[in-house]
């Protein structure tokens, strides 16, 4: 059965866009067939970090009631498929985010799982991508204000009667400066289903407008989504394939360099 996944986070900034996109293609290269939902209508940043800041017909067009869902979803080159939502401030005007669960309920018509990159905060627009989830995966980074934010998101989805998967540690840099995995899983009292590291190969999939397990597969940050997908697809991600293409390259890298025969 169809399920809908949303991408939330109690302050902006933390990399759920990024966490979106990354996550929608990594459930994709285990076989799921995914749409993202750029859930963000006032600002919405799935579009931009796939290249494709204006589309003809958006998510927008669909709130209004203008366009069909089948007209406003696109394929990325990668493959991944998108249902982007307008910049154009002109567009919120007739915008209903309520309809948002009705969104939800129709694109389970025609794929596996949709994956809504909400808005941040506790507004309007995120509430009503909450309640059109049947899980969420809050991502919060290793800050104290974070951790905070992430908490009240946590409160109100479960007043909501949501379901909550767990928590995403993003941008974590391992440099004894940041709060500990146990004492955030303490405080917000939900597992923690995935730990991605700061990257500069995500920073640089951004520049080539595509998710970073398609641009730097074998990076840190692109192995931790995959293993993120696996362990929500309930599968086994074998890492020892990676470990070894790493090490092949940084062997022909010695080579190349006459430090190694």
């Amino acid at each position: 059965m169809a399920r809908v996944i949303v991408i939330t986070s109690g302050k902006g900034g933390t990399g759920k866009t990024t966490t979106a996109i990354n996550l929608s293609a990594s459930l994709n290269s285990f076989g799921k067939n995914v749409i993202v939902v750029d859930a963000n209508l006032t600002t919405p940043n799935i579009g931009i970090h796939l290249g494709a800041p204006i589309v003809p017909i958006s998510l927008h067009h669909v709130l209004q009631g203008k366009n069909s869902l089948r007209e406003a979803i696109y394929e990325h080159h990668s493959g991944t498929k998108i249902l982007p939502a307008s910049l154009s401030l002109k567009e919120l005007r007739g915008v209903r985010p309520e309809k948002l669960i009705d969104v939800a309920r129709q694109l389970k018509r025609y794929t596996d799982i949709i994956i809504f990159d909400s808005a941040a905060g506790l507004g309007r627009e995120a509430i009503n991508a909450i309640q059109a989830a049947d899980e969420l995966l809050v991502v919060v980074n290793p800050e104290l204000p974070s951790v905070t934010d992430a908490l009240k998101t946590i409160k109100l989805a479960e007043e909501l009667g949501k379901s909550i998967r767990g928590v995403i540690l993003t941008r974590t840099r391992g440099d004894g400066k940041e709060i500990k995995k146990e004492d955030i899983k303490i405080m917000l009292e939900y597992p923690l289903l995935g730990t991605i590291p700061e990257d500069e190969a995500v920073r640089e999939s951004l520049v080539l407008r595509d998710a970073v397990v398609h641009t730097h597969p074998r990076s840190n940050a692109a192995i931790a989504y995959k293993k993120l997908a696996a362990k929500l697809l309930g599968k086994r991600y074998v890492e020892r394939e990676e470990k070894a293409e790493k090490k092949r390259l940084g062997y022909k890298i010695l080579r190349a360099l006459g430090l190694r025969k």
